[in-house]
């Protein structure tokens, strides 16, 4: 009686782990939208490995180390998710063949034989050295084999899906590079269709970012998995590619007094509704927030009105800016931390990086900002970095996206693309002038005074 009731709850126990996984692999594979991950076991996969990966980046000094840390992550936990299925799946068919192990020949020894009998079947190999004789072993064998098939062609559609849709949201984020800089800002986006006289067709764009907006919110819901994949590209992200464009459109609609007025509310009202399911679906919580003082927008009013560009009252302009940036600003900021991707840059006052090429001829750029001697080079000196990497960065626990060293004390600070922009709150503390890039490879200098790229001695 203990035996018969111990297999039964074996089989039980067998059938129900069958159960979730196909549940779990429906759920994931073939329902086009998000559901709940209880009772699944990929989210549990996805959202534990995640946790310990991000911890271990952060370890990690080397920004570019840390990026291709990061960037190994999604492809990872695809294949520990599918070979968590195909385990579970073995273990649950095991599971039911061992309680049913008098009706196959011969019997299996233990659990483990029975698990070998159900890879078997599940992996359609066929040795023939364990055969079931019984009805219902029969029958479990046949829907193990069937869900193996079943499972791989789900898988491979699985797969062609997620690249495709990754791709997709690649090519828009990328044409941001030209247009925006690197990282993205929305107040780069505004100054370029200006200078190169592209304003008819700012309507264009904002209409491709409102659908892509839209596809980005369906995809990254219905394929967990997908927000994890990096943009292959240096300071690229899909997160602070929204956060420029997102930015473009409120400075449309609340500082700028000519321009694309619909497609900029509408792909603002887009982009928003994005934004806010996205942070719901990730369980972040986050406050409203602007992300922008005024004396850093009264900035970016200047150089708007610099390129042409007819401007608004400054007070009902700021008033208006405000309201609508709180809207996105913290759920992008929460995001970002989250998949730990580069922030949006507001106004990118850094020099374009030398060796990120980009349609546009960045090396005559630099030799253009070069053009005017700087006063300043006689503060740099030969210095000893003070930290290996953002001195007070490291000292609140936070994290950074580039190292910028002070060539006057050695202080190294992060970059104005990192949260804090500790180099630049160096600079306005100390009126010390001159950085250079801190990052492998990089020795480009900028002072702070003259705002241009300058050679170091």
């Amino acid at each position: 009686m203990t035996n018969r009731f111990l297999d039964n709850l074996e089989f039980g126990l067998g059938a129900s782990v069958v159960l979730i996984i196909l549940f779990d692999v429906f759920q994931s594979v073939v329902v086009p939208r998000w559901t709940p991950g209880y009772l699944r076991l990929s989210p549990l996969l996805l959202d534990g490995t995640w946790a310990i990966w991000r911890r271990v980046a952060r370890r990690l000094r080397s920004a570019s180390r840390r990026e291709d840390f990061l960037g190994a992550f999604a492809p990872f936990a695809l294949v520990i998710i599918l070979f968590g299925w195909a385990l579970a799946l073995i273990c649950g068919y095991g599971l039911i063949l061992h309680a049913l192990r008098h009706q196959i020949q011969p019997p299996p020894h233990d659990l483990a034989s029975a698990c070998y009998l159900a890879g078997v079947a599940l992996l359609t190999v066929g040795f023939g050295d364990l055969v079931p004789h019984g009805d219902l072993a029969r029958l479990v064998v046949l829907t193990a084999a069937a869900a193996g098939l079943a499972v791989v062609a789900l898988v491979i559609s699985f797969l062609f899906n997620l690249l495709s849709s990754f791709q997709r949201r690649e090519v828009l984020v990328l044409t941001l590079d030209a247009r925006a800089g690197t990282p993205p800002s929305g107040v780069a986006l505004l100054e370029t269709y200006s200078r190169l006289e592209m304003l008819d067709t700012l309507p264009l764009l904002l209409q491709a970012w409102e659908g892509w907006s839209a596809e980005v919110l369906e995809s990254h819901r219905a394929y967990p998995i997908l927000p994890f994949f990096r943009s292959s590209h240096e300071d690229t992200s899909w997160v602070s590619a929204l956060a420029a464009v997102l930015d473009a459109t409120t400075l449309l609609i609340t500082t700028i007094d000519a321009g694309p007025q619909g497609p900029a509310r509408l792909m603002h009202g887009m982009g928003v509704h994005a934004v806010s399911d996205l942070n719901y679906w990730c369980g972040l919580r986050c406050g409203p927030e602007v992300g922008v003082t005024r004396a850093e927008w009264e900035a970016a009013r200047l150089r708007l009105a610099a390129v042409g560009f007819p401007l608004r009252d400054a007070e009902s302009g700021w008033s208006a800016f405000a309201r609508l940036r709180q809207d996105y600003a913290g759920p992008l900021n929460a995001l970002a931390r989250h998949f730990e991707t580069p922030p949006a840059a507001w106004v990118e006052n850094r020099p374009a990086n030398p060796h990120h090429s980009t349609h546009l001829d960045r090396k005559g750029e630099r030799e253009e900002s070069m053009s005017g001697a700087c006063q300043h080079l006689d503060q740099v000196r030969d210095v000893t970095p003070s930290a290996r990497g953002c001195e007070e960065c490291l000292q609140i626990g936070d994290r950074w996206v580039h190292l910028r060293l002070c060539r006057v004390c050695g202080h190294v600070g992060c970059c104005d693309a990192s949260k804090n922009k500790h180099a630049t709150g160096h600079f306005h503390a100390t009126a010390h002038p001159i950085i250079q890039s801190h990052e492998p490879g990089e020795d480009w200098g900028w002072c702070y005074v003259d705002e241009q790229v300058v050679e170091l001695p």
